[in-house]
């Protein structure tokens, strides 16, 4: 995930990136917000399945290097939402049909344990044709038709990935959650006018993020790592 940061070099507008998982999450702060970003970062032969929007960078990189990504199903509600409450009416209905069955999309994923696995998988399967039904008859409107080219052919799998993956994620809610402190920070300190600044922006808040997840304390971890530092040992390691 990318946001926008109070971090300047030379005046120029910097970027930072969220990269995260169950077990990490590194900060990347750069001055763009490309494709080539991803590249550098998770390489040309990223294995995994990367969670993200609907974000061009994204679908570039999926699009040069074969990644695997899952759109989020949050942003999608967002823009559906936006259309079921738009001032026409033809459009606002299309709208509020789709969100009937993202809620009964839900509804089922909260309720899994309820299910037998092909129960489940039957019922998943059933909505997940049922939306994509409804998405792909759009009344005649621009806003509508932009959004059923999403979901034309084979484009649309990349909205369902976490249905054939239990370990992939259908929002990226998380890494929403692990960039509010970025911007809580940007707040505070109103960014900073260089590279040493930017690069201790990103190391303290990838430790102090990634201390979180591992449920390690970052202030132990910080002392041991200036300790190192001083004595020329070896430095502490995030990695487990």
């Amino acid at each position: 995930m990318v946001d926008e940061t109070g971090h300047k070099d030379d005046g120029k507008l910097h970027w930072s990136w969220c990269f995260q998982n169950s077990q990490y999450c590194v900060f990347h702060i750069n001055p763009s917000r490309g494709s080539q970003v991803l590249k550098a970062v998770l390489g040309e032969t990223f294995a995994g399945t990367l969670g993200s929007d609907y974000y061009s960078a994204y679908r570039k990189y999926m699009k040069d290097c074969s990644v695997l990504i899952q759109y989020c199903m949050a942003h999608l509600i967002r823009e559906i939402c936006f259309l079921a409450e738009h001032s026409d009416a033809v459009l606002s209905r299309w709208g509020k049909k789709m969100l009937g069955w993202m809620k009964k999309l839900f509804e089922t994923l909260h309720k899994k344990a309820n299910y037998t696995a092909k129960g489940f998988k039957r019922r998943m399967e059933s909505i997940k044709q049922g939306l994509l039904k409804q998405v792909r008859r759009p009344p005649d409107h621009k806003l509508a038709r932009k959004l059923k080219k999403r979901f034309k052919g084979k484009k649309a799998d990349n909205y369902f990935v976490f249905l054939a993956d239990p370990n992939v994620e259908p929002t990226n809610n998380s890494t929403e959650q692990a960039i509010r402190y970025l911007v809580i920070d940007r707040y505070v300190t109103q960014g900073t006018r260089g590279q040493n600044g930017m690069r201790w922006c990103e190391r303290a808040w990838t430790v102090v993020a990634t201390c979180k997840r591992q449920g390690r304390n970052v202030f132990d971890f910080i002392h041991k790592a200036i300790i190192a530092h001083w004595t020329k040992q070896p430095c502490p390691t995030l990695l487990c």
